[in-house]
């Protein structure tokens, strides 16, 4: 038996530097003064942000345990940051061999592809754009009072194209603040009072400010007014530099009709004040959501009816096409609508499908075939839709009967504005239909 040569064993893994922790913990803590309210991300935000298991995270920054240096390269580019040589070594197991090159073997693909979890990185080559909207946006947000209405279903892209927006302005020279109301607690939801200094203590950390609330906050004139004495007194005056608020699941607020009320009836009022006064026209808000509003609220209180609305809409066939060549595979027309069909063009449905099938793990037939989506790329996310529905049986009821329906169901205002939030219907006036086959097959399962 003829012994086969050493080969070059693979690379363990590789660890931290300490400049490169203290450069990942700094774009941590910039992160969470930006999207958390400055409170540090617990692991479990770390792991829903970065996409990688608690306890891969936890390696990260014991720097004991190599780890894959594309693990690190996704950690990294979560926060906003890139991987550079000088922040990170590798380790071997004691006798393997080394390379004469310090770099990995090249990817079978050029391009090292992000697992597609949240906002695509500013820097990816993957964003798509939808011509016209983010030329609309971006031109939108120099104008002064500007107010960006931005709605679409869950995982449609609302938070990358946000990103974007924001980028441009922190070109402008503008400050920028995003406010995701998830972070609120439920007690702070619940009172107006609390909402409006939540918001206002949010929006001065965001633009590195003392919190002053004391001084300018008067129970005699109530919060609303405060709030506005807030902005205009202290905030906007504080600098002379346009100021960029996003106000990230604004449906959330739903929930409480009073508070949303008030809350956006405050913004309306904001953005007719720029229309008469300077110190108005500095502010420019940015209003996203999944859902319809289905509080009442008179036309002249609603932002929703002023300004720029933007509805995104679902990948074309030949934005499939696009996205697919730059992950280098190569989907025929008829490949690229027949994937778009199958999730109605949901950029996320897409990138996925096209992240397992650019990696070999699975082809297009796999991805396609019915019988088996329960057990396929999209497993975890059906699960998760199927638990959220679980939560609310009414919801899960008006569903049941979409589905099980061959012709489009009448459904309650409510009930069709949150499932068309999670992208598991298409509206045609008051009547649904499931969004796309692979719903329809998965949960037309789920219902027998």
């Amino acid at each position: 038996m003829i012994k086969e040569p050493n080969k070059p064993k693979r690379r363990r893994g590789v660890i931290l530097t300490l400049q490169g922790l203290q450069k990942l913990e700094a774009a941590k803590a910039e992160a969470e003064f930006r999207d958390n309210g400055g409170a540090r991300y617990t692991l479990e935000k770390i792991s829903d942000r970065t996409g990688l298991a608690i306890n891969t995270a936890m390696k990260i920054h014991a720097r004991e345990v190599g780890v894959d240096r594309n693990t690190l390269k996704r950690y990294f580019r979560a926060f906003n940051s890139s991987l550079e040589e000088g922040d990170y070594f590798w380790v071997f197991r004691q006798g393997d061999r080394v390379e004469e090159s310090d770099s990995p073997p090249p990817p079978k693909n050029e391009l090292e592809v992000e697992l597609p979890i949240g906002q695509v990185p500013l820097d990816s080559c993957l964003y798509i754009e939808r011509p016209p909207i983010e030329l609309q946006c971006y031109k939108t947000i120099l104008q002064p009072g500007a107010l960006i209405c931005i709605q679409a279903p869950r995982r449609m892209g609302k938070t990358s194209l946000v990103a974007r927006i924001l980028q441009k302005a922190t070109e402008q020279g503008y400050h920028t603040v995003a406010i995701d109301f998830q972070l609120a607690d439920r007690e702070i939801v619940q009172d107006l009072d609390k909402f409006l200094r939540w918001f206002c203590a949010n929006v001065g950390l965001g633009l590195q400010l003392e919190n002053q609330m004391a001084e300018y906050w008067d129970d005699i004139f109530g919060s609303q007014i405060s709030c506005k004495m807030y902005f205009e007194q202290y905030l906007l005056a504080a600098t002379d530099k346009q100021i960029v608020i996003a106000l990230d699941e604004s449906d959330r607020l739903f929930a409480h009709p009073n508070l949303a009320s008030d809350f956006f009836g405050l913004l309306r009022t904001w953005h007719e004040e720029a229309k008469n006064r300077e110190i108005w026209r500095k502010l420019r808000l940015i209003v996203v959501r999944s859902a319809q509003m289905y509080i009442p609220l008179s036309a002249n209180r609603s932002p929703f009816n002023v300004g720029l609305p933007i509805e995104l809409p679902p990948f074309s066939c030949e934005q499939v096409q696009d996205l697919a060549k730059r992950q280098k595979l190569d989907l025929s027309v008829e490949e690229a609508e027949r994937l778009r069909v199958f999730v109605n063009g949901n950029p996320y449905l897409v990138r996925l499908a096209l992240y397992h099938i650019g990696r070999a793990e699975v082809t297009l037939e796999q991805v396609l075939q019915t019988a088996s989506v329960a057990e396929g790329i999209y497993r975890d996310r059906l699960q998760r839709e199927l638990w959220n529905l679980q939560q609310e049986p009414e919801l899960l009821a008006a569903f049941a009967r979409v589905v099980k329906s061959s012709t489009p169901v009448e459904l309650g205002f409510v009930e069709a504005s949150k499932l068309k939030s999670m992208g598991l219907v298409n509206l045609h006036g008051d009547r649904a239909t499931v969004s796309c086959e692979l719903y329809r097959q998965y949960f037309r399962d789920r219902f027998k």
